[in-house]
């Protein structure tokens, strides 16, 4: 609990803004799916799903950006809620991708970063870099597994398949990355998060296309406090 203060002591102006517009966009889609039903795209009860992921979502990317072991709850829980949304929509790859991977993994990293606790401060992990060759390992299995994913999604019906394929590959790998606390998980962060914003301007949801957008600012912010990290503090971080 008291990791779960300093974590939120922490948080910058611009972190509070973006949440309190967050906030703001997802309780209006709520309060406005049950005033007028006809008018929105989604079921009232989808529209309190979406606040609660919308509240979760941008705290745990928040505290993963700073890498604060405090972003493993809010993950989860935004995990669960998000995965109801992808399926009534039927964006399955995604989907998959939420309940196979991001669930069980999620739980593992908790475990792997809170044995990799910082020095001086322990609410957060120790960051680690990738070699170069190892870099490129990505890309070529990021590409591949796209392919993969696309004719499965197109065969199955999914909606937005190239972006839906794209989201599972590079988040399965980021994923992975974020387990092991490599700094260039944030690189893969960056690439998934323009293709989910994209994924939810083709199919438009206010509170989604916010909260990717937040999560895109924030997976160049993460970027940037991970390398100082690494950078600052290799000794214990190597």
């Amino acid at each position: 609990m008291d990791n779960l203060k300093k974590s939120f002591r922490n948080l910058s102006l611009p972190e509070w803004i973006m949440a309190g517009i967050m906030i703001i966009i997802a309780v209006s889609v709520m309060v406005q799916s049950f005033i007028n039903p006809q008018g929105s795209s989604n079921p009232a009860w989808l529209d309190v799903i979406n606040f609660i992921s919308a509240v979760c979502g941008v705290f745990c990317i928040f505290f993963c950006a700073r890498a604060s072991i405090s972003n493993f709850g809010f993950g989860l829980v935004n995990t669960v809620v998000y995965i109801i949304y992808l399926a009534y929509w039927k964006i399955y790859g995604t989907m998959c991708l939420e309940i196979f991977v991001y669930f069980p993994i999620n739980i593992v990293s908790w475990v792997l970063w809170a044995k990799h606790r910082d020095s001086e401060r322990k609410e957060l992990t120790m960051a680690k870099r990738l070699k170069l060759w190892q870099d490129f390992v990505i890309l070529i299995v990021v590409l591949l597994s796209a392919c993969i994913y696309h004719s499965i999604l197109a065969k199955i019906g999914g909606n937005v398949a190239w972006l839906d394929a794209f989201t599972v590959a590079i988040g399965i790998i980021a994923t992975l990355l974020e387990m092991y606390r490599y700094s260039e998980q944030y690189i893969l962060w960056i690439i998934t998060d323009i293709v989910a914003v994209a994924m939810f301007i083709v199919h438009f949801d206010p509170v989604y296309l916010t909260k990717k957008s937040i999560y895109l600012i924030m997976a160049a912010v993460g970027l940037i406090n991970w390398c100082r990290l690494n950078r600052e503090r290799n000794l214990e971080n190597a």
